[in-house]
C-alpha cells in the first residue's frame, strides 16, 4: 500500500490556523461499530444482506438524504428510521472519543483557534453526542446533516457553521479535518485546507483514492496526512 510520505511531510509545513473543522464520526469518536450495528438492522429489516463492518468502512460518507435512496429507492425514509432508531438505541451509552482527540481540541482551545463540527450526521443526533462527552462548550457550532440546504460535500454546511464567527475561508487559514472523500470534497468547495486523519492501522478510507493523495492543488498542495491525533498535537 501506498504509504504517502510526502502528504504526511507537508503535514510539517503547515501554518497556524485561525480556524479548524473537524468531521465527527471516526475523526473524533469511534462510531463504526455503532454504524454497522444500525446499517446490518436496517439492511435485514429491508429484505438485503447485510454489509459489515469492512464495507461500511469503504462505503459510508454520504449522509443519509444523499445515500438512503440510492440504496433502498422509494423506501428510503423506511429505511432511514429504522436506521436512526437502531442507532439512537445505543449511541448515547457507547459513544467514545477517539484516542488523543480530547487533547487536540484542548490544544487548538489552548492556541486560540476557534473550533467547529461539520458532519454528515443528522443534526441533533450530532450534538446530543457532543453533549454527553462534555465538549460541547468547545465548538463555536456544531453543524450536522438536514441543519443547511444541502450536506457536505456542499459548502452550504460549512457556510452555515462559520456565519457569525467572522472566519472567511478566502482570507483565513482554515483546516478541515476528516476521514472520507466527503470531508476532502467539501474542505475544496468552501476553501478549506483539507487535512485527511487516517485510522490507528495507517489506513486512509478506501473513498480517498491514491490520485486524490498526490494531486498537488494550484492553492492548497498535497493533502496533509497523518494518523495519530498526537502527531498532530506534535506539530502544533
Amino acid at each position: 500500500m501506498t504509504n504517502f510520505i510526502q502528504n504526511q511531510e507537508a503535514l510539517l509545513k503547515l501554518t497556524k490556523p485561525k480556524a479548524v473543522i473537524y468531521d465527527w464520526d471516526n475523526t473524533l469518536v469511534d462510531t463504526w461499530p455503532l454504524i454497522q450495528h444500525a446499517i446490518d438492522t436496517t439492511m435485514i429489516a429491508m429484505n438485503k444482506e447485510p454489509w459489515g463492518l469492512e464495507k461500511v468502512r469503504d462505503s459510508v460518507h454520504k449522509s443519509m438524504r444523499e445515500s438512503f435512496p440510492e440504496i433502498f429507492g422509494q423506501d428510503w425514509e423506511k429505511a432511514g428510521e429504522i436506521y436512526k432508531n437502531t442507532y439512537r438505541s445505543i449511541h448515547l451509552d457507547k459513544i467514545e472519543l477517539l484516542s488523543g482527540a480530547l487533547d487536540l481540541i484542548n490544544k487548538f482551545e489552548e492556541l486560540g483557534v476557534l473550533q467547529f463540527v461539520v458532519s454528515n450526521k443528522i443534526g441533533a443526533t450530532l450534538r446530543k453526542e457532543v453533549k454527553k462527552l462534555g465538549i460541547d462548550n468547545k465548538f463555536f457550532a456544531l453543524i450536522g446533516a438536514g441543519d443547511a440546504n444541502s450536506d457536505k460535500p456542499s459548502a452550504a454546511p460549512v457556510e452555515l457553521a462559520l456565519m457569525g464567527s467572522g472566519i472567511d475561508p478566502q482570507k483565513d487559514e482554515v483546516w478541515f479535518i476528516g476521514d472520507t472523500i466527503a470531508d476532502v470534497d467539501c474542505a475544496y468547495n468552501s476553501n478549506c485546507r483539507p487535512i485527511v486523519y487516517g485510522d490507528s492501522k495507517n489506513q486512509l478510507s478506501k473513498t480517498i483514492t491514491a490520485e486524490t493523495m498526490m494531486k498537488n492543488h494550484p492553492t492548497k498542495g498535497l493533502i496533509p496526512l497523518y494518523f495519530d491525533h498526537q502527531k498532530l498535537i506534535e506539530v502544533l
